[in-house]
Formats: C-alpha cells, structure tokens, sequence
C-alpha cells in the first residue's frame, strides 16, 4: 500500500512539473488485445479506449491496428500575457483540427503509429487589417506529419507501472512558406521545422481506475515561416490522464490534465522566440459501441498559461479496432 501511494505522488508531480503538446493532436497512441476487446494502451482492467491526448504506454499487439480520428473546434476566447494574465485576441478566432491517425503492431512488445493532420483556421473583426483592409479570412490544409515509434521497456506489477519509450519525428509539412498578410494568420499550419521527441509513458491500473502519464522531450530544428528565421525553444511535455469505468465495458469517464512548457535549446543557435505554456484539461466520455467502434465527446479548456492564445474546444473522436 505505501508503494501504491508512492507511485501515485510520483504520477501527481509529473503533472505539477511538466507540458501539453503543442495542441496535443499529435501525440496519441494505443493498444487493441488480441481477443479484439479494446484495451487500448493496457492489458489489464476493463475495456477502454485510452486517453485522447495523453499518449498510452502498452504498444498494439503484433499483427493488430486501430484507426483513430479525433476532431477539434476551437474557439479562441483571449491570450495569455507574458505574466500569465488574461488578455484580448485582438478579433475572433476558430480553427477546426482535425486527424487520422494509424496504429500498429510490429513486433513483440513494439508498436508504430502515424499522424496526419488537418487544420482549418478563421478569423474576423480582427483589430489590425491587412495591407488592403482585410478584416476576415480563413484557410486550411495539411498540418505538420508525424511517426512515432513505441517499445514496452517494463511491464506492468502489482507495485509498479508499466513503462514504454516513445520517439517522434514530425516534418515540416505544413503551409509554413509564403504567407500572406491578407489572410491575417490564418495560413500558418504547423510549426516549419523538424522535431524531434524521446519520451516515457506511464500506466497503472488502480482499481478502480487506469491511470496514465507522459515525459516527453522535444527539440526543434530552425524553422523558415514566411520571412522569419524562427529558433523554437525546447519543449517538456507533461501529461496525466484517467478513466472511471461507471458501466464495465460500455461506459467510461476520462479526464485529463495536459500542459507544456518552453525552456532553452539543447542544441544549435539561441532560442529566438517567446517561451511559451499552457496548462489544459480534457474532460469526455468513452463510449464502446462495438467490438471495433467506440466513440468520445468531450471538451478541452486551457486553464493558465503565458505568450499564447486560451481556447474552448469541444471534440469528438472516432475509434476502430480492426
């Protein structure tokens, strides 16, 4: 009992200490038994889907995939300030994200998935127009493609959680050239650089519930976006996420706490951008239609943060265990 309650503390601080990833559409994983019942990311406990932001720890089974579509639309209610304070957009904001993402077992124990966004951004009644007094625009496309691998390092114990090693690489497949000031921002998509993420993931069934949790790590190459050369800072990631079983195998509450900070570079030139933080929380509801369809509504509400915008974002996300 002391150990359990250790583990818990350990999971707490993770979250007190750490990040959200940019957006955190990008970082999911997850895990289908062979029986074909969803326990995705674990072995153990009732079925589930996982996490929608918090990535899972057990990899896919070998020979195994799920399909995973999550969809976001934001509505930007304001800016963080420097000092972590509320302040005005400047004009009304909304982006649709959206993505498919493919998830599958490759070996014992080790797991690939990949990532392919889409975004949509609007904007009107903004405060400074464009060069032609533009005062709405919108645009959309591709986002920023990433592939992730995932092995199983430790396997989950009555007085420990399992642990898994993760390594992301996103390209800079974005719209991130070439933009046009009459579209007042609305044509940046994704960051423009490469990057690069190791990281642990973290589960634990306690009954009853399944507890989750993400270190993450990301380094950013320089990035060409419109005229400017942008150094990003690094980035620490920390996410914590559970689900409640209320109806075994049919229903399930999820909540998460997700967040990101910036801190300095490890490696090449001086960071040359603001640090940023955003510190958010998911709240939803799993439902298991199928054996292969499970369905998510829930809603995601930035909570503090400092150098970037809060949002409310309602989100649906589709499940299918293949």
């Amino acid at each position: 009992m002391c150990r359990r309650r250790l583990w818990l503390s350990v999971l707490l601080i993770l979250v007190l200490l750490g990040g959200f990833p940019a957006r955190g559409l990008s970082a999911l994983g997850g895990e289908k038994a062979a029986s074909g019942t969803k326990h995705r990311g674990h072995r153990t406990g009732p079925d589930t889907t996982g996490p929608i932001i918090t990535d899972t720890t057990i990899p896919e089974a070998m020979g195994t995939a799920t399909l995973f579509m999550p969809w976001f639309l934001s509505f930007t209610g304001g800016r963080f300030s420097p000092g972590w304070h509320r302040v005005g957009a400047g004009g009304n904001y909304r982006s649709l994200f959206g993505s498919m993402q493919l998830y599958v077992g490759v070996g014992p124990h080790t797991s690939i998935y990949i990532v392919a966004p889409y975004e949509h951004n609007w904007a009107w009644n903004v405060n400074q127009p464009g060069p032609e007094g533009q005062r709405s625009a919108n645009f959309g496309g591709l986002g920023d493609v990433s592939i992730t691998g995932k092995h199983l390092l430790v396997g989950e114990q009555a007085h420990f959680p399992a642990v898994a090693g993760i390594f992301t690489v996103t390209f800079p497949s974005g719209h991130h050239l070439h933009l046009n000031p009459g579209n007042l921002g609305t044509d940046q998509l994704g960051r423009g650089s490469y990057s690069f993420t190791p990281g642990l993931n973290f589960f634990w069934y306690v009954p009853p519930v399944l507890l989750y949790a993400n270190l993450w790590y990301t380094m950013y190459t320089g990035a060409d976006v419109g005229t400017e050369r942008l150094n990003y800072r690094d980035r620490v990631t920390v996410n914590l996420a559970l689900e409640w079983p209320i109806v075994r195998d049919r229903w399930n509450l999820l909540w998460e706490l997700v967040s990101y900070y910036d801190a300095g570079r490890l490696l090449g030139p001086p960071a040359n951008s603001a640090a940023q933080a955003l510190i958010s929380t998911e709240v939803g509801i799993e439902f298991l239609a199928t054996k292969h369809v499970s369905l998510v509504p829930g809603m995601l509400i930035d909570l503090a943060g400092k150098n970037t915008s809060y949002t409310y974002t309602p989100n649906f996300s589709f499940f299918y265990f293949f």
